[in-house]
C-alpha cells in the first residue's frame, strides 16, 4: 500500500470550505473569503466590486460572510472572473443583481459553453483524478450550473475608475485557463491573478491538468510573468491562501518559477534543435537544485512535453503509426498470446519492477490486464506496480498520485 494520499497533499489545506471560518480584512479596502478558490470583495461608497465567487454550493454563504463582517448588506456594481472554472464562477448568482455588470475576458464566454457542451466527458475525467475524494455519483464539473447571459468582456486591457479607485483588467491567457485575467490596482500596487500562476503560489504552474484542458501557453506565461512583475506590486492575492506582500518577496518567488519554466523551456528546446525524441527530453530534464519549488501538482516531464507539443503538435515523426486511427492496444492481445499468455507477460512486469524499472513494468502490465482483467495473478502484480508509482511520486504530483489512486482503487476492486 501506497505511503502517501492525495488527501495529505499541500493543495488540500488551500481548498478546504468551512462554512463557519469568517471573511477577514487584507487591508483597509480588500475583504477575503477563503473557499475551494477564494472570494474578494473591495467596498466601495459607489457600489462594491467583487472578484470571484466560489462555486453555487458556496456562493451564498460566502456572500454572507462578506456581509458579516462589513456590516451590511453587499451593492455589488462590478464582478470580475478571474477564470471559468466553476470554482471562480459558480456562485454569481448569490451575488449579481439586475444592475450588476459582470466583467471576463473576451474568452470566458465561448469556454463556459464549451465546458457545458463536454460536461458529461470532463466530468468523467475528473472523477478519475480525484477519486479519493469523491463519493457517490460525481457531481458535474464541466461548467456552471447556470451562467449569466450578459457580460462585459474585453481582450487585452479593460481599465475603469469605480468609487474613487483605479482598477485595470489584464489578460493573462497564458496561465490557467484561456480567459485568466490579473486586476491591478495601480495606486495601492495591488494585483489579482487568481490561478494564473498554479493553483499553489511558488509551485510549477499546471501547463497540462491530467483532468484534461485546452493546454496552456509556456513561453506565454514567462512573458507574462516578466511583464506582471514590471509593474512591481507590492501585495499579490492568488486563488488560495494568504496574500504575498512585499514588493522583492513578490519579485523573488515568482522569479523562481519563472527560472525553472524557463529552465525547463530552453533545455526541451535545446534538445528539439539537436533531435532528441520527447521521451529522452522527458526523462532527462531535471530542474537545478537552486531552482526548487514547492510540492506541486505535476511533474517537471509533463512541462517537458507541453513545451514540446505546444511547438510541435502532436504527430512526433517517430512512427507512421501515430498517423492512424489503430492503437497499439489493438495488436497486445496478439503479442501476449505470442509470449505465453497474460500470466507469463505479467511476470515479465513483476521482474522488471523488481529489478527497480517501474515504467516498463507499467506498459507490460497494461497488456497483460487488457487481455485478462480478470486474472488475480495480473492484478496482483498491477496492483504492485501501481503502489510502486505511486511511492515514486513522494507525495509531490496532485494530478498524477490523483489519477494513480484511481487505478489502484479499480484493481483492488477487480481483486476483490
Amino acid at each position: 500500500m501506497t505511503k502517501f494520499r492525495t488527501l495529505d497533499h499541500p493543495v488540500m489545506r488551500m481548498i478546504a470550505w468551512d462554512p463557519q471560518r469568517p471573511a477577514e480584512w487584507i487591508n483597509d479596502h480588500i475583504m477575503m473569503v477563503h473557499a475551494i478558490s477564494n472570494a474578494y470583495v473591495i467596498p466601495g461608497d459607489g457600489g462594491d466590486v467583487v472578484i470571484n465567487t466560489g462555486t453555487a454550493q458556496q456562493g451564498a454563504r460566502i456572500r454572507e460572510k462578506f456581509e458579516e463582517l462589513l456590516g451590511r448588506a453587499l451593492d455589488v456594481s462590478k464582478l470580475i472572473f478571474t477564470q471559468n472554472h466553476t470554482d471562480h464562477v459558480g456562485g454569481w448568482t448569490a451575488f449579481a443583481g439586475s444592475e450588476t455588470e459582470i466583467i471576463a475576458q473576451r474568452m470566458a464566454p465561448q469556454l463556459i459553453a464549451e465546458r457545458k457542451m463536454l460536461t458529461n466527458f470532463f466530468t468523467r475525467r475528473y472523477a478519475n483524478v480525484i477519486s479519493s475524494m469523491m463519493s457517490g455519483e460525481p457531481k458535474k464539473v464541466g461548467a456552471p450550473e447556470s451562467a449569466p447571459e450578459r457580460i462585459t468582456t474585453f481582450a487585452d486591457e479593460l481599465a475603469f475608475t469605480h468609487s474613487g479607485r483605479r482598477y485595470i483588467l489584464k489578460s493573462l491567457w497564458s496561465g490557467e485557463s484561456l480567459d485568466s485575467l490579473a486586476v491591478w490596482l495601480p495606486d495601492e500596487r495591488t494585483v489579482f491573478t487568481g490561478n494564473w500562476a498554479g493553483a499553489i503560489h511558488g509551485a510549477l504552474p499546471n501547463f497540462y491538468t491530467a483532468r484534461g484542458d485546452r493546454q496552456r501557453s509556456v513561453p506565454g506565461w514567462l512573458r507574462q510573468c516578466r511583464d506582471l512583475l514590471a509593474d512591481e506590486p507590492e501585495l499579490l492575492i492568488t486563488g488560495h491562501e494568504q496574500p504575498v506582500r512585499g514588493r522583492e518577496r513578490i519579485r523573488a518567488d515568482l522569479m523562481t518559477v519563472h527560472d525553472a519554466i524557463r529552465f525547463v523551456h530552453d533545455e526541451t528546446v535545446k534538445g528539439m534543435e539537436a533531435g532528441t525524441d520527447l521521451a529522452t527530453l522527458m526523462a532527462e530534464i531535471r530542474v537545478p537544485d537552486h531552482l526548487t519549488l514547492r510540492d506541486g501538482r505535476c511533474p517537471v516531464r509533463w512541462i517537458v512535453r507541453a513545451v514540446y507539443e505546444e511547438y510541435a503538435g502532436w504527430f512526433r515523426h517517430e512512427r507512421t503509426s501515430e498517423l492512424y486511427a489503430r492503437p497499439q492496444s489493438e495488436i497486445w492481445a496478439e503479442l501476449v498470446e505470442c509470449a505465453g499468455g497474460a500470466e507469463q507477460v505479467a511476470l515479465k512486469a513483476s521482474r522488471e519492477l523488481g529489478a527497480g524499472d517501474a515504467e516498463k513494468a507499467l506498459h507490460f502490465i497494461e497488456m497483460a490486464v487488457f487481455v485478462d482483467p480478470a486474472n488475480v495473478k495480473v492484478r496482483e502484480v498491477e496492483l504492485a506496480i501501481l503502489d510502486e508509482l505511486a511511492d515514486q511520486t513522494g507525495g509531490r504530483d496532485f494530478d498524477l498520485l490523483g489519477w494513480l489512486e484511481g487505478r489502484i482503487a479499480s484493481a483492488r476492486k477487480a481483486l476483490t
